[in-house]
Order: structure tokens, then sequence, then C-alpha cells
């Protein structure tokens, strides 16, 4: 019955990005935080729970490969910083902050899978002022589909994807037990 709903879902699904895709992103993004930042000194990277989190730890992966030195990397539960707590009828998901280390006048790197309104690139930016003063921030995402409602813009980003309102992105991971994928699926979640 699941491979049966796992095969429906798939039929919907507007591949994107394949593995091969995401990792070569990943590999561009990483020589694009050196390049910018002059290195590693000084950076820091911090992933948005969950696919950031992800994301931001293979980051911090190929940075250390080609550096042959390592980046801090901090993980960031944003939930209570959403501006929709008040407008949702479930209760928020409490997932675990872990910044080891002072962000205080570091460049941090935010990671996110995929940017759309900016609301949560803001409630990150809020988590993360609650933690330290750091000297810039800045934002790598895998997808950048549009849509912006706050003045967010993306500083790394994998694949800009034009999308409509009705279309969702989806990223899948390795980590979560997926085939490392981007797709977009029509009329909302699969």
């Amino acid at each position: 019955m699941i491979a049966r709903e796992e095969h429906a879902n798939r039929k919907h699904e507007k591949p994107i990005m394949d593995a091969h895709e995401v990792a070569r992103a990943l590999t561009r993004i990483a020589h694009e935080i050196l390049e910018r930042n002059k290195g590693i000194r000084g950076t820091a990277l911090v992933g948005i729970r969950t696919g950031g989190v992800h994301l931001a730890h293979r980051l911090a992966k190929r940075i250390q490969e080609i550096e042959q030195g390592s980046v801090p990397i901090g993980e960031l539960d944003i939930t209570l910083y959403r501006d929709d707590l008040a407008l949702r009828k479930d209760q928020p998901v409490l997932r675990k902050t872990s910044v080891p280390f002072d962000i205080t006048d570091l460049k941090i790197v935010l990671v996110d899978d995929v940017l759309f309104t900016g609301r949560t690139i803001r409630a990150a930016m809020d988590g993360l002022i609650d933690l330290g003063r750091p000297a810039e921030i800045q934002l790598a995402v895998l997808v950048d589909r549009g849509h912006r409602q706050l003045p967010i813009k993306a500083t790394y980003i994998g694949k800009n994807i034009p999308t409509s309102q009705d279309e969702n992105i989806h990223v899948f991971l390795e980590e979560e037990g997926e085939e490392d994928r981007v797709v977009i699926i029509n009329g909302g979640a699969p």
C-alpha cells in the first residue's frame, strides 16, 4: 500500500534537480562562500531546521575538503520566532537549537533548503540576534522559488526555480531516508 502511494505521489512530481545537480550546486555554493569571505576565518554556518541543517553539514564538509580547515556549524529552530504562531490551530513542534559558539562578530551563513516568502529567514534572523550580534548575516539556499513577501534576498543560490502560487517545491534528502532530489508538486503537499 505504501509503495503504491509513493508511486502515485511521484507521478505528480516534476523533477527539477537530481542527486548529481544537488551535489554540484552545494559544491558551487561552498566555493562562493569561501571566495566571498576570503576563506573560513571568522565565518560560521547555521542551518535552519530541518532541511537547512542537513545542507549546512554538507556545505561544512565540502568547505573542509576545499580549505583543509573546519568551519563552526550550528542548528537553529525558528518555531517560536514564526509570525504565524497565533494563526496555527496545531501546537508547534519544538526542535533543538544548538549553536555551540559565540556568534558575536562572526559572519554567519544561514542555510535553508527553499527560499519562498522570506518569513522563515526573518524568523531565523530574529533567532540569531537573540544569540548575539553577528558582524554579517549571509543566506545560502538550495532553491529560490520567488514570491517574496519580505525584502529578503539570498547571497548564495543553488538554483532559481520560478513557480506559481499553487506549486510547491519539495527537497528530498538522503539524511531523511530519501534519494536526493528537488521536485515541483502541483496543488499543494503530496
